[in-house]
């Protein structure tokens, strides 16, 4: 018997922290969940299967002892010794290891090819080290956008609690957020109620080690111009229904069924600034903002990141799911962010890599959550 696709409590319409009915989104994925095994039963993967997959779930649809699970595999990767240390003198943890990163690859693998499979490929390795280095028994949850957007900050991601991911940063005087290449009135988000230190919920003494790189608040400069020098400081937030407003599940509806081929769907889902549209990519990492969740750098030394690009993960396994055919092979744009500069168009076989932490697995490897990387992806999202 296969388990519900959204588990008995969604379906009821309440989760753990509360109703949340399923969302238009949430919906599509149920209805096209068919499609799936359709595909498989044309194109088996091994021992990959939807009842064997992997089962990756929403926040807010964890139990409590299940979230603090999650939160406490952080805190101790947060207390492993950093294996890029010769690289970045700034890292002093495992969890640091994945910003250095993200750090080095930033140019290659945001608005290019790799956007979506580097990212999942990323997802994936951060998973595995929670799993097999601090005895996580879970999978990476998913921050699902709409459930929260119209009051983020009181939401169950949000709420400072023990089985949050910490709270907002204390009320400090800023501008709010620019956004470079927006035109008026979209070039600067309006401030929320936080933007200093976080002091609440698991992450409330946390350390950021290195960067910034392109600070969306004032931060201290780090010593280094790469930003791989030791700048420690607080994990500073400033939850922001503003931003949030561009993640409600209309806008990712949209962005699944009205962008047929992948160069517009991931165009708009990275945003398209010189027209003031955000997309969703940045709506979920302005709703977090300050430092470092709102460094385009950075922006995984903030736990939270994880979850938002396991929901930018999510989004791109619901649109293939439209055409698995046509949209497993599928990719488009560059093979440097924007072009710049100008590069060849990718490919399926063109290498992706973690640097240090992983070595490459091709394009083609990542276009598939059942079965990809030789049968080592196999999950989908509840």
């Amino acid at each position: 018997m296969i388990r519900s696709f959204f588990g008995a409590a969604i379906i009821a319409g309440v989760s753990a922290a509360g109703p949340y009915a399923p969302d238009a989104v949430d919906k599509l994925a149920q209805d096209t969940l068919p499609k799936l095994k359709e595909w498989l039963a044309k194109n088996p993967q091994g021992n990959c299967t939807v009842e064997t997959a992997i089962r990756r779930r929403e926040w807010s649809d964890l139990g409590e002892p299940e979230r603090k699970e999650y939160t406490d595999a952080v805190l101790c990767l947060q207390s492993k010794p950093a294996l890029t240390s010769s690289i970045a003198p700034g890292a002093k943890s495992r969890f640091d290891d994945y910003v250095v990163v993200h750090i080095q690859q930033t140019p290659r693998n945001h608005g290019s090819t790799f956007f979506l499979p580097w990212h999942r490929y990323y997802i994936w390795h951060y998973e595995n080290a929670l799993r097999t280095e601090c005895g996580y028994k879970g999978y990476q949850p998913y921050w699902n956008w709409d459930r929260y957007a119209k009051d983020p900050v009181n939401s169950p991601l949000f709420n400072g609690n023990e089985f949050s991911m910490g709270g907002n940063g204390a009320k400090v005087q800023h501008a709010g957020v620019q956004i470079p290449g927006a035109p008026r009135p979209y070039n600067v988000i309006p401030p929320g109620d936080g933007g200093g230190c976080v002091t609440t919920g698991p992450f409330r003494n946390m350390s950021v080690n290195i960067g910034p790189i392109a600070p969306s608040i004032t931060v201290t400069r780090n010593p280094r111009s790469d930003g791989f020098g030791y700048n420690p400081r607080c994990l500073r937030r400033d939850v922001n229904k503003n931003a949030a407003a561009v993640t409600t599940a209309n806008y990712t509806l949209d962005l699944i069924t009205k962008n047929s081929n992948v160069y517009w769907f991931q165009t708009v889902m990275e945003g398209q600034f010189p027209q003031g549209k955000w997309g969703v990519h940045a709506g979920g990492h302005y709703t977090v903002s300050g430092d470092p969740a709102g460094d385009f750098y950075v922006s995984p030394g903030d736990p939270v990141f994880w979850l938002h690009h396991s929901m930018i993960d999510r989004v791109w396994w619901i649109w293939q799911m439209q055409d698995l055919v046509k949209r497993t092979a599928e990719v488009s744009m560059t093979k440097t962010m924007n072009n710049m500069p100008a590069s060849a168009n990718g490919t399926l076989d063109d290498p992706n890599n973690l640097g240090i932490l992983a070595g490459d697995v091709k394009t083609r490897d990542l276009m598939n959550t059942m079965g990809g990387m030789g049968g080592k992806l196999c999950y989908i999202y509840e």
